[in-house]
């Protein structure tokens, strides 16, 4: 059946809302009636007379002016108006989030206006005479929060209409016939929306890429790449001028350099790692103290500054870590080679170099750019074989190269005593309020085709620790050496929880038994600490990890320094990861500018790329969700026979979430599947009950499920429920 963009018929609103809204487009500029009729496309006398005793109405409420005999402008002083941003509901209703407004604004369909999810709008707030509660209407679309989007298009005779997988997405979008190019019909394409006509439903948009057809692998990864606007491959000119960079390690660069090729130095990074951002180096000094070094790829070396490498770089801000994929912020000759720290190779190096004492004190610091050469290359199932073992023998099983091989003991010794002052580190953290979150991480073991065979789960042990408590040490040493000096710097801020947050944490995890203390900050910390030890190894654990982080705040980069709650540090930046993220790039130029003498950089400027990176990092996080999102779906595509055992991790007034505890995947069972009884939502008890029974389905239920339905496109899972477990 065809489909043709529809038409916005004539709202019944009054003539006040309508003034109020054309006045406040153009604030500054007057407006008498004849002009208002023509924008609202009126030239009956009876309407004319409508809008002239609006006018005077109006300007007797206050809420305009009469700045000259028939001429009006809206107050400028009026707290009716505000800017902020539209939060889509997947109802086709929206609230707005102003940072004026103490509480998000509900907005009706009709007042939207055209807006979309994320836009950045103006809106005239008032309150409905029938409940008195505020709604808003969109006056005006003061900034698109994308242009692109991707969907499948659907094509008839004379035009084309494309329909997103995102719920938030209300509306189609109209592709007029010449703007389709070579897509096929039920195509996954990429859009831009182009123009939306004042009457036209419907946007108006083109094809600018065809992705693919839906549910095969590759079109369904580019299109999460495509519908957060990140690449998945660099111009042909950025990767020419990376290509002709001079990469070789030359005595004139080196002797600028502190030379520490002789000390002993190695990394520990996943199996699977390309790009070896961090070495740590180790030596006994002679008044018993430990000398360690934390090393960085020294990419701003490579990547200076007005180059179309370092436009690309900042545009990017991050790599993006998918399923079956990476997508770097740096071509591969640097990001794989030239900056990659690899074993028996010879490196430039950014470092924090630290003399500790026994007790993990920091007794001196230095830091500056470095040469180094890397003795050793460690998995992190390696480095922890020698922790628990204590032994220099890695076996075949756990081998990067699949044979048993011998640790010079040098590295074992290096590598317990890292581990020992680690172990110290983190024990201060934790007593001084930092909030230990080890989420159980999701992985998938694919085949050729990428695939995925196989699920399982990532779980941080002593060796991950080990080189997460010396980045921290670097990352805070750093912020804290530029902070001191009240210079502008690259921090990485994360704000105490919001009390409300908390509030709905403590509901949801007391139908589990714990509780959160909430009289002060550490008391905060503390139980935080003991509830997330607590359901360690449950089965609600996932499910209560997952809650208590969204309770948190997010941490972002900004140049004024409030402290990171999470880690309990009063400093912290990020320095440690130059080869996939931008604002570890920014930290070293701005330390060795500071090194060399510079004064205070501007604070405005470096905020605007603070800015940027925030929002990037939070694109590729959604991507990297959406992506195994997708490959749990697809994993469970081939098990639809099979039964499983779930827990409940979410009620809903229209059905449950089922989380599956032996591979961690979601999926939602109607209420108007589970058969044993009528089941209505109770949201006191947030809870399904039973009308018969008045049995509960709540939170940390156990019960079984099997597959109904798997979208590949929506990222879905819809599961039959089969009974509770006894």
């Amino acid at each position: 059946m065809s489909k043709k963009p529809k038409k916005f018929g004539k709202k019944d609103k009054s003539f006040s809302e309508k003034i109020l809204k054309i006045l406040s487009k153009e604030a500054n500029k007057p407006f008498n009636y004849k002009q208002i009729a023509a924008k609202l496309e009126l030239n009956d006398t009876k309407s004319r007379n409508e809008i002239i005793k609006d006018l005077k109405i109006l300007a007797a409420q206050k809420k305009i002016i009469e700045t000259e005999p028939g001429k009006y402008l809206v107050k400028a002083t009026s707290q009716e108006y505000y800017e902020g941003i539209i939060d889509m509901t997947s109802r086709k209703t929206a609230y707005f989030v102003g940072e004026e407004l103490e509480h998000d604004v509900f907005i009706p369909f009709v007042n939207l206006n055209h807006a979309l999810d994320g836009d950045k709008v103006k809106v005239y707030v008032y309150n409905r005479r029938s409940s008195r509660k505020p709604e808003a209407e969109v006056i005006e679309i003061l900034e698109r929060a994308k242009t692109e989007f991707v969907g499948v298009i659907d094509i008839q005779k004379n035009f084309g209409f494309v329909t997103t997988a995102n719920a938030k997405m209300y509306t189609d979008i109209f592709i007029p016939k010449n703007k389709i190019g070579e897509a096929e019909h039920g195509d996954v394409v990429l859009v831009t929306l182009e123009d939306w006509p004042k009457k036209a439903d419907s946007p108006f948009g083109s094809v600018i890429k065809v992705l693919g057809k839906p549910g095969e692998h590759n079109t369904e990864i580019h299109a999460i790449l495509a519908e957060y606007g990140l690449p998945y491959d660099f111009p042909i000119e950025v990767e020419a001028f990376a290509n002709k960079i001079d990469t070789s390690i030359t005595p004139e660069e080196i002797a600028k350099r502190r030379d520490m090729r002789n000390v002993l130095t190695f990394t520990i990074d996943p199996k699977d790692a390309k790009d070896f951002d961090d070495a740590l180096s180790f030596q006994v000094l002679e008044n018993g103290n430990y000398e360690i070094g934390v090393h960085i790829a020294d990419v701003s070396h490579y990547v200076q500054e007005g180059t179309i490498l370092d436009d690309e770089a900042y545009n990017r801000a991050t790599s993006v870590y998918l399923v079956d994929r990476v997508v770097p912020m740096l071509p591969e000759v640097l990001s794989n080679f030239a900056c990659s720290l690899r074993p028996h190779e010879e490196k430039y190096t950014f470092s924090a170099i630290f003399q500790l004492n026994p007790k993990a004190e920091v007794v001196d610091s230095w830091f500056g750019r470095t040469v180094i050469y890397s003795d050793q290359r460690f998995a992190y199932e390696e480095a922890q074989q020698i922790i628990e073992t204590k032994s220099d023998i890695i076996p075949a099983e756990i081998s990067l190269t699949g044979k048993e091989y011998k640790v010079d003991s040098n590295i074992v010794e290096a590598t317990l005593k890292l581990d020992e002052l680690a172990k110290i580190l983190r024990r201060k953290r934790m007593n001084e309020g930092a909030i230990s979150f080890d989420k159980v991480e999701v992985k998938f073991n694919l085949n050729a085709e990428a695939e995925p065979i196989g699920v399982f789960f990532k779980i941080s042990k002593d060796a991950n620790h080990l080189i997460e408590e010396f980045m921290l040490l670097a990352n805070k040493k750093v912020a804290e050496f530029i902070g001191k000096q009240k210079k502008t710097f690259v921090y990485r801020i994360h704000d105490e929880p919001n009390e409300d947050k908390l509030i709905n944490l403590q509901t949801v995890i007391s139908k589990f038994g714990y509780s959160i203390n909430m009289k002060s900050k550490q008391d905060i910390s503390k139980s935080l600490n003991n509830l997330l030890n607590e359901v360690n190894g449950r089965k609600e654990q996932n499910l209560v990890d997952t809650l208590t982080i969204r309770s948190m705040s997010k941490a972002k980069y900004s140049t004024e320094n409030i402290g990171h709650y999470g880690l309990a540090f009063d400093y912290y930046s990020h320095f440690t990861s130059p080869i996939r993220r931008y604002p570890d790039v920014m930290a070293h130029r701005l330390l060795q500018y500071y090194l060399d003498g510079g004064k205070s950089v501007s604070a405005e400027l470096y905020e605007e790329k603070c800015e940027h990176s925030s929002n990037m990092e939070a694109l590729a996080a959604q991507a990297e969700r959406d992506s195994v999102k997708y490959m749990q779906v697809k994993y469970m595509q081939d098990h639809k026979d099979q039964e499983f055992l779930g827990v409940i991790s979410g009620v809903t007034e229209w059905g449950i979430y089922v989380e599956i505890i032996e591979n961690k995947c979601e999926g939602m069972v109607r209420i108007r599947e589970i058969k044993d009884d009528y089941y209505t939502f109770d949201e006191k008890q947030y809870a399904l009950v039973g009308e018969i029974s008045k049995d509960l389905l709540q939170l940390g239920d156990e019960v079984y499920v099997k597959v109904k339905n798997a979208d590949l496109v929506k990222k879905q899972l819809d599961f039959h429920f089969i009974r509770r477990k006894e």
